[in-house]
C-alpha cells in the first residue's frame, strides 16, 4: 500500500502541478480570445436564457422540434451541473487557498473563473453538438462523445480514457469523500455518529439516483437554488456585521495578488507564486472548468441549439466561483481567524462563528452537508454516463446500485488513499478533454459565429470543421 500511495502521490503532483494548471488556463484563455470575450460580454444574455430555460419550450426562432430533444430543461441541466460543483470546494477549498496562498489567491481564483467561462461554454456547445441517443431513447453526451463523434473513431481510445477516469473519480470525489465530509461535519457539530449519517444519505440519495437523470435534475432544480441562495444570504449577513473590514479585505486581495505576504500570527506567509498556484488550483477544483464533467449534464438539456446551452453552461463557473467562492473568501478575510493558522472547512466555520457566535459553525456544517449531498447526486450521473460509455446501457442500474452502496462505506472509512486516488483521476479527466477542446475549437468558433450572424447551425447539420 505504501508503494501504491507513493506512485499516486507522484502522479498527483504532476496532474495537479504547475504544468496542468498552465494547460487548463492556456486552453481557457485561447478559447476566450477565440470567442472574442463573448462569454464575458454576453453574461447578461446567459442569465436571461437561464431564466427562460426553466421550462423546456422552444425559444423564439427555434424549431418546434426542440421540444422533443433532450430529457431535462436547460435550467435544470445547469442546476445538475452546479449540484456537482458547488460543494466542499466552495467552503474548504477557498479556505485552503487563502491559508496556503494568502489573500491574493482569491484574485487568481477570479481570473481562473473568467477564463473558465469560455471553457464551460465550449464544453457545452460540443456536448450538445455531438450528443447521441442511446438504446433507451435518452440523450447522452460529454467529452467521450465529442471525442468519438467530433474527432473520429481513431480517437475513440481517448474518449475511453476519459470515461474510465470519470467513472473511477465519481466513486471518490463525487461519493465517498463527500459522505465522509458530511459525517465529519455533523459529528463534530451535532454529535451524530458517522454510520447514521452514512445510512441516511444512502437512503435519501438512493431514492433520487435510482430514478435517473429526470429525478436528479428535478431535485437539483429545487435544492441547488435554495442552498446557494441560503448560503450567500448567510454570508451577506456576516459581511454586514463585518462591513468595516470589507474595504481592507478587497485591498488585500488585489495587493497580495502581485506582492508577497509576510508571515503574521499563525499564517506562514506566501510568495506571489503560491497565491497564483493555490488560487488557480482551488478555483479549478471548485468550478471544474476544463475537467469535462459539466458537459455530461448539459448534453441532456432539451434544446437543439448548442450556443444557447453554452451560454447557460458558462454561468456555472460564474455562479460557483465569482459569487459563492467570493462570499466565502470575504467572510474569511473580514475576520482575523485566517492569520491564526487555521485551514480548510474549520477556517470557514470559525470565520462565520466569529461574526455569528453560536450560529456560524452550525450554518457552515449544514451548508457543507447539503452541498456534499447534491454533489453526490450530480456525480452519480457523471459516473453513470462514463460507465455506460464503457460497458453499454445495460450496465446503468448496476452502476447506480454500487454507487449508492458505497455512500455509507465512505462515511465510516478512513479515506486518505481513496481521496488521493480520486483526486488524481479527477485531474486526469482534464487531459483528454483539453486535447478535444483544442482540436475542436474551430467547430466552437464557427458554430458561435454562425449563431450570432443569424446563420444558426443545429446538431446533425454538416460543418466543414467537423471533419477535423
Amino acid at each position: 500500500m505504501e508503494r501504491l500511495t507513493a506512485i499516486f502521490e507522484a502522479i498527483n503532483g504532476v496532474v495537479w502541478g504547475p504544468l496542468m494548471l498552465i494547460l487548463l488556463l492556456g486552453v481557457g484563455l485561447y478559447l476566450q480570445l477565440g470567442l472574442k470575450l463573448m462569454p464575458i460580454r454576453k453574461l447578461g444574455t446567459g442569465f436571461k436564457l437561464m431564466w427562460q430555460g426553466r421550462e423546456a419550450k422552444p425559444a423564439p426562432g427555434e424549431v418546434k422540434k426542440a421540444e422533443a430533444e433532450g430529457e431535462i430543461s436547460p435550467f435544470n441541466a445547469l442546476m445538475t451541473a452546479l449540484s456537482a460543483t458547488i460543494g466542499t470546494g466552495n467552503i474548504a477549498g477557498v479556505a485552503t487557498a487563502i491559508a496556503l496562498g494568502g489573500p491574493g489567491a482569491v484574485f487568481w481564483m477570479w481570473i481562473t473563473a473568467l477564463v473558465g467561462m469560455a471553457t464551460k461554454f465550449a464544453e457545452a456547445v460540443l456536448a450538445v453538438r455531438y450528443r447521441e441517443t442511446d438504446s433507451t431513447g435518452y440523450h447522452v453526451g460529454g467529452p467521450m462523445f465529442y471525442i468519438k463523434n467530433g474527432l473520429g473513431r481513431k480517437w475513440l481510445w481517448l474518449g475511453g480514457a476519459f470515461a474510465f477516469f470519470g467513472a473511477v473519480a465519481a466513486f471518490g470525489i463525487g461519493n465517498t469523500v463527500q459522505s465522509n465530509s458530511v459525517a465529519d461535519a455533523l459529528d463534530s457539530t451535532f454529535g451524530i455518529p458517522h454510520w447514521l449519517t452514512g445510512v441516511v444519505i444512502m437512503v435519501l440519495a438512493g431514492a433520487v439516483i435510482l430514478g435517473g437523470i429526470k429525478r436528479i435534475a428535478k431535485v437539483a432544480g429545487k435544492l441547488v437554488p435554495f442552498m446557494g441562495i441560503a448560503y450567500v444570504a448567510a454570508g451577506l449577513v456576516v459581511l454586514v456585521v463585518n462591513a468595516g473590514q470589507l474595504g481592507e479585505a478587497f485591498s488585500m486581495i488585489f495587493y497580495y495578488a502581485f506582492n508577497p505576504h509576510a508571515a503574521v500570527g499563525g499564517f506562514a506567509g506566501a510568495a506571489v507564486m503560491a497565491a497564483i498556484r493555490f488560487g488557480v488550483a482551488r478555483g479549478i477544483f471548485s468550478n471544474e472548468a476544463g475537467l469535462g464533467s459539466a458537459p455530461i449534464a448539459h448534453a441532456a438539456a432539451k434544446t437543439r441549439n448548442p450556443v444557447r446551452q453554452g451560454m447557460i453552461a458558462m454561468l456555472g463557473t460564474f455562479i460557483d466561483t465569482i459569487i459563492v467562492c467570493t462570499i466565502t473568501a470575504l467572510v474569511i478575510l473580514t475576520s482575523t481567524v485566517w492569520i491564526e493558522g487555521e485551514a480548510g472547512a474549520s477556517l470557514t466555520a470559525l470565520s462565520f462563528d466569529a461574526a455569528l457566535p453560536g450560529w456560524g459553525n452550525q450554518i457552515v456544517s449544514l451548508a457543507l452537508a447539503v452541498f456534499a449531498f447534491t454533489t453526490i447526486l450530480g456525480w452519480s450521473f457523471y459516473g453513470e454516463k462514463c460507465f455506460q460509455f464503457l460497458f453499454g446501457t445495460r450496465s446503468i442500474m448496476l452502476y447506480r446500485v454500487l454507487f449508492v452502496l458505497a455512500i455509507p462505506l465512505g462515511a465510516m472509512a478512513q479515506l486518505g488513499f481513496i481521496w488521493l486516488m480520486a483526486d488524481t483521476f479527477n485531474a486526469l479527466m482534464a487531459i483528454p478533454n483539453l486535447i478535444a477542446l483544442a482540436l475542436l475549437s474551430p467547430v466552437v468558433f464557427k458554430v458561435t459565429r454562425d449563431y450570432f450572424d443569424g446563420k444558426e447551425v443545429l446538431p446533425g447539420e454538416d460543418l466543414d470543421h467537423d471533419k477535423a
